[in-house]
C-alpha cells in the first residue's frame, strides 16, 4: 500500500495540488476539544452551521458522513498571487486615478477556488478507486462539508496550525486552499504530523486591528474582519467599523505579518492569479455605484459573488467612511437612496464619520424620508452625536 500512497501523491501533483498527505479518519482529542471550546465561547458568531448538533456530531465522528471511513486524503494548493502593495500600485497606474481604494483578500483575486478544486478532487478520488480496486466509497469536500479540515491537514503532515489559527507549511507559508477526500479504505500515512513552530512569536496577535486573536491559537470570529466582511449578514458593530480600515472582502493581516510567509512563492495556477488589474484594490467610488446587474457582471466567477451586492456595498461604505476623503460625500449621499437598507445604514455612518456641511445636509434630508428602523437607528445616532458636539 505504500506504493499506492506514492502513486496517489504523484497523481495529485499532476492535477496541480502542491501538497498531499493522508491522515487517519479520527482526530486526536486535542483538536476536538479546541472545536468544542470555540463553540462554547460563541466565537463562531452567526455561523450557525458550525454549531448545528448534527454537523457537530459529524465533525467529531466522520463515520457519520461516510460509514466505515478509514482514511482522509488531504490536499493543498498554493494560491499566493503576489504582493498586494505591488498589485495595488499596478491598479492605480492602469486606471490613472487617486480615488480611495479598498483591499480584497488575495484568495479572491482570481477564480473561485471551489470551481477549480472540486473537479480535481473528484478526479483524484476516481484515481484512488481505480488504484485500490473494488467498490471504494468516498466523499470529497472543499471547505463546504462538516469536516475539521485544518486539523486533518495537520495530522496528514501538510503543515502545523499557527497562533493565527491558519495552517502553515514551513516551505510555503499559509496561502493554501485545502481539500479532503474521505475514503473507506486504509491508506498508509508516511508522514508524521509537524509540531507547532511559532515559538515565542506573537506578531499575528499584535497586528490584528480588531483584537480577534484573543490568545495564541484562539480566534473570536465575531471580531475578525474576514468574518465581518464575508460571513456576517447584518449590520457591522459600530465599534469595529473604524478598525476595519479599507478591507472590504476578507483580511490577510495575521498572515501577512507571519515570518513563515517569507517562504511564500507566487502560485503557478493561472486561475488564482490576478483576474483584473483592480481586483486587489478596487476603486471604492466605482463599487459604490454598482447596481445588481453590474455587481453580477463584475464578480462573475469570483468568490466575492457569494456575499451579494448588499454586503459588499455595506463593506465599501465603511471603507469610504474610514478613508477620510471628503470627495466621497456625493457618492455616499446617493447611497442613502439605495434599495438595500443595509447599504443605506452604513452609508449614513460613513457620512457621519466624514463630517462636514454637505454630509450633514444629506443626513438631515434622509431623516425626513427614511422608514427602515435599521437605517433610522443610524440616523438617530447621527443626530445624538451632533447634539453632544453642540
Amino acid at each position: 500500500m505504500h506504493g499506492t500512497s506514492e502513486r496517489i501523491e504523484e497523481r495529485a501533483r499532476r492535477l496541480g495540488f502542491d501538497l498531499i498527505g493522508i491522515a487517519p479518519a479520527h482526530l486526536p482529542q486535542m483538536h476536538l476539544r479546541a472545536y468544542r471550546d470555540w463553540l462554547a465561547r460563541g466565537d463562531h458568531g452567526q455561523m450557525a452551521y458550525m454549531a448545528r448538533p448534527d454537523r457537530v456530531a459529524r465533525r467529531e465522528d466522520p463515520s457519520l458522513i461516510l460509514p466505515e471511513v478509514r482514511s482522509v486524503v488531504c490536499v493543498a494548493v498554493n494560491y499566493y498571487p503576489g504582493d498586494p502593495g505591488e498589485a495595488e500600485e499596478r491598479g492605480r497606474e492602469a486606471h490613472a486615478d487617486d480615488t480611495p481604494r479598498g483591499r480584497v483578500s488575495n484568495y479572491a483575486w482570481g477564480t473561485d477556488y471551489h470551481d477549480w478544486m472540486r473537479p480535481r478532487l473528484e478526479e483524484l478520488a476516481g484515481f484512488i478507486r481505480a488504484e485500490v480496486g473494488g467498490d471504494v466509497r468516498y466523499r470529497a469536500y472543499v471547505d463546504t462539508g462538516p469536516v475539521l479540515e485544518r486539523a486533518f491537514a495537520a495530522q496528514a503532515g501538510l503543515g502545523f496550525i499557527g497562533k493565527n489559527t491558519c495552517l502553515i507549511h514551513p516551505r510555503l507559508g499559509s496561502w493554501l486552499f485545502l481539500g479532503e477526500i474521505l475514503v473507506d479504505v486504509d491508506l498508509p500515512s508516511p508522514v508524521a504530523p509537524l509540531p507547532p513552530r511559532c515559538g515565542t512569536c506573537t506578531r499575528c496577535l499584535e497586528a490584528c486591528p480588531t483584537g480577534a486573536l484573543t490568545a495564541p491559537y484562539r480566534l473570536d470570529g465575531r471580531r475578525c474582519i474576514s468574518y465581518l466582511t464575508i460571513e456576517h449578514k447584518g449590520s457591522i458593530p459600530p465599534e469595529l467599523r473604524p478598525l476595519m480600515g479599507n478591507r472590504i472582502y476578507g483580511c490577510d493581516i495575521c498572515q501577512e505579518v507571519c515570518p513563515w510567509q517569507r517562504f511564500a512563492r507566487t502560485t503557478a495556477i493561472p486561475a488564482f492569479q490576478t483576474a483584473s488589474s483592480d481586483r486587489p484594490a478596487p476603486s471604492l467610488w466605482n463599487l459604490m455605484t454598482l447596481d445588481e446587474e453590474g455587481f453580477h457582471q463584475r464578480f462573475a466567477g469570483s468568490p466575492i459573488l457569494r456575499i451579494g451586492r448588499g454586503r459588499l456595498l455595506r463593506n465599501v461604505a465603511v471603507a469610504l467612511g474610514n478613508s477620510g476623503d471628503a470627495r466621497a460625500v456625493p457618492t455616499l449621499t446617493a447611497a442613502l437612496c439605495d434599495p438595500a437598507p443595509l447599504v443605506r445604514a452604513h452609508a449614513a455612518w460613513a457620512l457621519r464619520r466624514l463630517g462636514g456641511p454637505e454630509a450633514a445636509h444629506a443626513l438631515d434630508a434622509a431623516r425626513q424620508r427614511e422608514t427602515s428602523p435599521e437605517v433610522r437607528q443610524e440616523l438617530v445616532a447621527t443626530l445624538t452625536e451632533e447634539a453632544v458636539q453642540r
